[in-house]
């Protein structure tokens, strides 16, 4: 039986995280506001039987289905909140398990670095996905296990405060969350995005 590494109901997609999922989505793309689930298993070939069952059971689209070394990654989302806890619920029944085997989120590191120098801002741009850091600009960084998490800390913090989405990473062995803006927005988006992961 597959062990549940994370299932998270995301109530309503933000618009720079959604953004910057869909920069990578190969299946259907969901709206902002629309309402989402992430699975995530070991081992990652489970994945595949699982999304049969989600896709299969309510009226939702999945926008992605990764596979990699360790893990399985699903996520599928519609318009209609019931449709996704629908199909969510199916996979529970199937993994014959609840949201509380999930592993819970474990924070690894998590900092602010306030007032980015620009050669700093140069070498975090050059890999970035989202937006850009500029200089001056305060930076929040997360990292935690399992890696699907950074998704639900980067929406909390969208949606708290008016904050940047520069990078976030919910896939291998841990998840990786760049945020920045003024100080006091990046500081409440840091405080919404670890509120999440603790609660």
């Amino acid at each position: 039986m597959a062990e549940l590494r994370s299932f998270i109901f995301i109530d309503q997609l933000q618009p720079q995280t959604l953004c910057y999922m869909a920069s990578g989505m190969r299946g259907r793309l969901p709206r902002t506001n629309m309402a989402a689930q992430i699975i995530e298993v070991a081992p990652g070939l489970d994945i595949e039987a699982l999304t049969d069952v989600a896709l299969k059971h309510a009226d939702v689209s999945g926008g992605m289905l990764v596979v990699e070394r360790q893990y399985g990654y699903l996520e599928f989302h519609a318009r209609s909140t019931a449709s996704v806890k629908a199909a969510a619920e199916a996979v529970l029944e199937e993994l014959e398990a609840k949201t509380a085997d999930a592993t819970p989120p474990r924070i690894l590191a998590s900092k602010i670095v306030t007032r980015i120098d620009h050669g700093h801002a140069f070498l975090i741009n050059r890999n970035k996905s989202g937006s850009m850091i500029l200089p001056g600009e305060s930076l929040f960084v997360l990292e935690m296990q399992p890696a699907s998490y950074a998704i639900l800390a980067t929406n909390e913090a969208e949606k708290t405060a008016n904050i940047k989405v520069i990078d976030y990473r919910m896939f291998g062995a841990t998840g990786r969350v760049y945020l920045s803006g003024e100080e006091s927005d990046v500081r409440m988006g840091a405080e919404a995005a670890l509120a999440a992961l603790n609660g």
